[in-house]
């Protein structure tokens, strides 16, 4: 297995554990964590490969990935009192959020993408997923208002980060790419760092 191949089961299984996490937290039964396993995991990577032209998603043509998801989201529902579900949440959609950015940069960057595109394309990878989680659990996307750390922004980091490492080795720009993602956001909640908002 190939080291891209290997952070995109990485990337969807910590995904599908965020979103069946979330549908625990919210009393969801065994079909509606599944489902919210299932629509995190692929959600923003299917976002993604519609922008770039890259129809149908390879993660929907994908049985093992597919398989992978549909435990991942059992693994959670019967485990999930021995999951601290805050820090899990946040660690693995962390994870996510990192490894998604980078390869959502790394397909802009072979469809032929320029900066703004390629950077488009990593947020969206990055943070789709986790906004589809949270629309469908009643909860307004964490990337619209100040939740203590950054979201959006630092998947816009990883982007930029494979975008200026295009060129060289692809392993060494997505394992960069994931790096900085996950500096941003975990360094912005230690700083306690916060975009700003309207005055009121």
């Amino acid at each position: 297995m190939s080291l891209l191949d290997a952070l995109v089961y990485a990337g969807t299984v910590t995904f599908a554990v965020t979103g069946a996490l979330q549908g625990v937290a919210k009393r969801f039964d065994l079909v509606g964590v599944l489902i919210l396993a299932a629509v995190t995991a692929v959600g923003g990577g299917s976002v993604r490969d519609l922008v770039s032209g890259v129809i149908p998603p390879p993660a929907l043509l994908n049985e093992p990935l597919l398989w992978a998801i549909f435990v991942a989201g059992l693994v959670v529902f019967f485990t999930h009192r021995w999951i601290p579900e805050g820090r899990a949440l946040y660690a693995f959609d962390t994870v996510s959020l990192a490894i998604f950015a980078a390869l959502g940069a790394e397909r802009g960057l072979e469809v032929g993408f320029g900066f703004w595109g390629t950077l488009f394309a990593g947020v969206v990878s990055g943070v789709g997923g986790g906004v589809i989680r949270d629309l469908l659990s009643g909860e307004v996307p964490g990337i619209l208002y100040r939740s203590g750390d950054f979201y959006a922004s630092a998947a816009a980091g990883g982007a930029i980060a494979v975008y200026a490492l295009h060129g060289t080795d692809q392993s060494v720009a997505l394992i960069a790419g994931s790096a900085v993602t996950v500096a941003l956001r975990v360094g912005s909640r230690l700083a306690d760092l916060q975009l700003p908002t309207p005055r009121t």
